[in-house]
């Protein structure tokens, strides 16, 4: 990414009550009902599946806290308002193969929420986003930034925290698309149990953060034959990757092609540190082959009565 590019910072208000998702290709919303953990065994074969459905089932047991919410970070300057609604996002990008299940619960009830709209988005194994191609470079040359244009050397780069005001060091807003790719994005519909599973690949990184994949929950709108529409954002956030499963995956081709300077999760400046209330993912892979794939796991404490769309 140049160095024109601009931080990933909060974004302006958006009317989220009048969010419309539109539908690649006819059908779509009729397969909007697949259960996560059935849809983690098409993905990762059958073994796979059912190490995703038993580690989906442990994260419903009294052992997680679900009185706590996930924390709210920022939405960054790259959310597509528009995204397919699908749970394969990859597109044949290049990468080692991620099946990521997630669970929507009410932090105060602890009762799943069915028929939330959940978002994902992420870079591909270079640290490039579709939509923004142009301001990407990729691994193999200059080095990505998230910072704006005529920072002084030495200033920290990425996201400001949470809270964190914009305009001020890693700030920055919402950037207009570039172009009309959509790969590594997409939406899909919790089930009665709350969750929901997308296929998609490991992401890389860029100068300024760590790995990461970024989502949105919302709430109270409609499934309609167009997709999802109405409704709003309950929670904003963002998934992290431990620093282990990161330095493996550094080993594997594209990632290990890349030349960027990479954050670690405790440089980073949007990851609060705090563990699965922070974001972070349980993973399950081989050790000694990551390339195999691997399961990501976790689960939302949300507020569905409130509006959190990361601006």
């Amino acid at each position: 990414m140049t160095g024109n590019q601009t931080a990933e910072g909060p974004k302006h208000k958006k009317d989220l009550t009048r969010r419309k998702v539109v539908v690649a290709g006819a059908g779509a919303a009729v397969a909007v009902g697949v259960g996560g953990a059935v849809a983690a065994g098409a993905f990762a074969g059958e073994k796979s599946g059912k190490a995703a459905t038993a580690s989906a089932t442990s994260t419903a047991t009294g052992a997680e806290a679900c009185y706590q919410l996930t924390s709210e970070t920022t939405e960054g300057p790259y959310y597509i308002d528009a995204d397919k609604i699908r749970q394969d996002i990859t597109e044949g990008k290049e990468g080692i193969p991620l099946t990521l299940t997630l669970k929507v619960i009410d932090s105060e009830t602890c009762k799943p929420i069915a028929n939330a709209a959940v978002d994902i988005w992420h870079c591909d194994a270079l640290g490039i986003y579709s939509g923004y191609e142009s301001l990407s470079t990729g691994g193999g040359g200059t080095a990505p930034t998230d910072a704006p244009s005529g920072t002084p050397t030495g200033t920290p780069t990425g996201e400001p925290p949470s809270g964190a005001p914009s305009g001020g060091t890693g700030g920055g807003g919402h950037e207009e698309p570039t172009d009309d790719e959509r790969y590594l994005r997409g939406t899909w519909r919790t089930d009665k149990q709350g969750r929901v599973t997308f296929k998609t690949v490991f992401p890389g990184w860029y100068r300024g953060r760590c790995v990461h994949i970024h989502t949105k929950v919302h709430v109270d709108g409609e499934w309609t034959d167009a997709g999802y529409e109405g409704g709003h954002a309950c929670h904003t956030g963002q998934f992290f990757f431990d620093e282990e499963s990161v330095l493996a995956s550094a080993e594997v081709e594209p990632y290990s092609t890349s030349t960027t300077e990479r954050t670690t999760l405790s440089e980073d400046t949007i990851y609060d540190q705090s563990g699965t209330t922070g974001g972070l993912l349980k993973l399950k892979y081989d050790k000694k082959n990551i390339a195999e794939g691997v399961l990501g796991t976790i689960t939302m404490g949300v507020a569905p009565d409130e509006t959190n769309d990361g601006t």
